[in-house]
C-alpha cells in the first residue's frame, strides 16, 4: 500500500509531465513576445471610449504612432507581466491537457474523439485561467496606462462625463497623456506597483479577480476549440510523411483564427470588467451581464469585435509559434 501511495505522488514529478510543463511554458512565453505590438494594440482598442475620434483607430497607423510616442518600450509595455503570466498559464494549460486527455481514454484504452479534445481543452483552459488571473489583470492595466488615450477625471464630476477630445492629433496625445500621467504615479507603472493600487483603491485581493467569470466562460470555449481544431487540422494538412514546419504552423494559425473569432466577444467582456475600477476611463459596471447589456446599448453588437483585425494578425502567428515551439521543445525533451 505504501508503495503504491509514493508511486501515484511521484507520478506527477515524473519526466513526461515535467517535460510537458517547461515545453508548455516556453511555448506561451515565444508566442507573446512575437506578437508583443499587436496584443498591446488590441487592449488599447477594446478599452479606449467609442467616441475617442483621431485615437487609435487602424493597425498600420496605430503601430507607427506607438512607436512614434513610446519607442520599442511601447511595444513591449506589459510583456514582461504578460510572460510573467502566460509561463505559468501555458504550462498549466498544456500539461493539464495532455494529462485529462489520458484520463478521459483510459491511459490510450478509449479512442481519442473531438468531444473529449473540447472538453479536455475547456477544463485545461479554466484550471490555466483561475491560477494566473491577477497577472492577466495587471498586465491589461499596465498596457493602458501610458497609452494617450481621452482619460477621465473622477474628481472633477460626479456624473458620467464624456471624454474631451483635442483637435489636433498632437494636442490630443500631449492632453491625453498628462492627464494619465496625473493619475498614475511613476511608481503606479511597474507590476508590483499597479498590483497594489488595484488592491489598496479597487476593495482588497477580490479586485484581482474582477471579470474572472466571463474570463473563464470565454476561455473554456476558446480553449477547446484551440486544442481540437489543431489536432482536427493536424489530421488533414499534416499527414504521416507531410509534416514539415510551414503545414504545422499553418495548422496553428488555422485553429487559433477559428477559436478566437468564435469566442472574441468574450475577450472584449474581459477587458471592460478588468479595467472598470480605472475611473479615469470612465466605465462603471455591477457585473458581467451589466457590462454586456451596456456595451450593445452604446455601441451595438459590433462594440463587442472591436480590436477583433489586430487580434486576428496577433493570433495567427502567436497560436501557431505556441503549438510549434511546444512540441518542438516536448520532443527534445523525450516526451510523446
Amino acid at each position: 500500500m505504501a508503495e503504491a501511495e509514493k508511486k501515484a505522488a511521484t507520478a506527477w514529478l515524473s519526466p513526461q509531465l515535467s517535460s510537458y510543463f517547461i515545453a508548455g511554458g516556453i511555448a506561451g512565453a515565444a508566442s507573446r513576445t512575437v506578437v508583443s505590438p499587436l496584443e498591446r494594440l488590441k487592449i488599447i482598442q477594446q478599452v479606449q471610449p467609442p467616441s475617442s475620434d483621431k485615437q487609435y483607430k487602424g493597425v498600420w497607423s496605430s503601430l507607427v504612432r506607438m512607436w512614434r510616442e513610446e519607442g520599442f518600450k511601447g511595444y513591449m509595455r506589459g510583456n514582461g507581466i504578460n510572460c510573467l503570466r502566460i509561463i505559468p498559464y501555458s504550462a498549466v494549460q498544456f500539461t493539464t491537457y495532455e494529462q485529462l486527455k489520458k484520463w478521459f481514454t483510459g491511459f490510450g484504452a478509449k479512442p481519442l474523439d473531438t468531444p473529449t479534445r473540447l472538453c479536455a481543452g475547456a477544463l485545461a483552459g479554466i484550471t490555466s485561467v483561475c491560477s494566473t488571473y491577477p497577472l492577466d489583470l495587471v498586465r491589461s492595466r499596465l498596457s493602458i496606462a501610458t497609452a494617450s488615450i481621452p482619460m477621465q477625471n473622477a474628481a472633477a464630476s460626479s456624473g458620467p462625463a464624456q471624454p474631451a477630445l483635442a483637435s489636433a492629433y498632437h494636442t490630443a496625445a500631449a492632453s491625453a497623456r498628462q492627464a494619465a500621467t496625473s493619475v498614475f504615479a511613476p511608481e503606479d507603472l511597474t507590476m508590483w506597483g499597479m498590483t497594489r493600487r488595484v488592491v489598496r483603491d479597487e476593495g482588497g485581493i477580490r479586485a484581482l479577480y474582477r471579470g474572472l467569470v466571463p474570463t473563464a466562460m470565454g476561455v473554456a470555449p476558446y480553449v477547446g476549440l484551440n486544442f481540437a481544431s489543431y489536432e482536427a487540422l493536424r489530421g488533414i494538412i499534416t499527414p504521416p510523411g507531410k509534416s514539415s514546419v510551414h503545414r504545422k504552423l499553418l495548422c496553428g494559425a488555422l485553429a487559433g483564427s477559428i477559436s478566437q473569432t468564435l469566442t472574441y466577444p468574450f475577450d472584449v467582456l474581459r477587458r471592460k470588467m478588468q479595467v472598470t475600477g480605472m475611473n479615469v476611463l470612465g466605465y462603471k459596471y455591477n457585473g458581467a451581464l451589466d457590462a454586456l447589456g451596456s456595451i450593445i446599448r452604446t455601441e451595438g453588437v459590433k462594440g463587442l469585435y472591436r480590436g477583433l483585425w489586430p487580434n486576428l494578425l496577433k493570433v495567427a502567428p502567436s497560436i501557431a509559434t505556441s503549438f510549434f515551439t511546444y512540441e518542438l521543445v516536448k520532443e527534445a525533451l523525450g516526451a510523446t
